[in-house]
């Protein structure tokens, strides 16, 4: 008969106790702990963006341009500041809510329900970037803002708006491709089915509902703070 291991002690226990996957990750499967991995990776990216955007908003001695003359838009004979910017806040926010329905229906084994809303979902996101676009083309064509330059103040301006909208509405962008694929997927049953193919989980397993999910949840938390330190501060 032989004897039960043992766990060592102090750190080498702890660092046993993670590497084994006794504990830590016991109950989560490796699909979802990974997205998380992911997802504190990114965290430190779009902190390291922002927390530049604060301090060479902060350290420069050129006056920064008015978010709200910049972002304001021509609707007949009345500019109204960041009405554009309100609405594609509104938009995304919204995403987040047939998301997580998306992902309620998808663990009831509905999944008509789970992929027509993933496909809502995308919908939204598309319309984002598309208007993201539009704000784009009318910052660089109408405004003439550069990333090394512009007209309206100090020059970082340019820099750090197209670095950080951009790589924000590229997540966005992956995320609703991704969609489309999951939803698809949804769709034809083949996780009921256990069709085997790309992202194709365990029968009756629609965690990769769930694990686009907290993709989702997280590029619209994100976009909260650039909302709040860049066109409301």
């Amino acid at each position: 008969m032989t004897e039960p291991l043992t766990r060592p002690e102090g750190w080498q226990g702890i660092v046993a106790d993670w590497s084994s996957d006794q504990r830590a990750f016991k109950n989560v499967s490796w699909g979802k702990a990974m997205m998380w991995i992911f997802l504190l990776s990114d965290t430190f990216i779009f902190s390291c963006f922002l927390l530049s955007y604060m301090t060479v908003r902060m350290s420069t001695t050129v006056p920064w341009p008015n978010p709200s003359e910049i972002f304001a838009l021509q609707i007949g004979d009345k500019k109204i500041p960041l009405i554009l910017i309100a609405i594609m806040t509104f938009i995304l926010i919204s995403s987040s809510g047939t998301m997580a329905m998306a992902v309620n229906f998808g663990y009831r084994h509905d999944r008509v329900k789970s992929a027509v809303l993933m496909l809502v979902t995308a919908l939204f996101g598309a319309t984002f970037v598309g208007m993201q676009a539009f704000e784009w083309t009318k910052l660089i064509v109408e405004l003439g803002v550069r990333p090394w330059g512009n007209a309206f103040g100090a020059a970082q301006f340019g820099s750090t708006f197209f670095m950080i909208t951009g790589f924000h509405g590229t997540h966005v962008s992956i995320g609703v491709i991704f969609l489309i694929i999951i939803a698809r997927k949804v769709w034809r049953g083949d996780f009921d089915r256990n069709r085997r193919g790309f992202f194709t989980s365990r029968k009756g397993n629609y965690e990769a509902v769930e694990i686009m999910g907290l993709y989702w949840h997280f590029v619209d938390l994100v976009w909260v703070f650039i909302f709040a330190l860049f066109y409301l501060w």
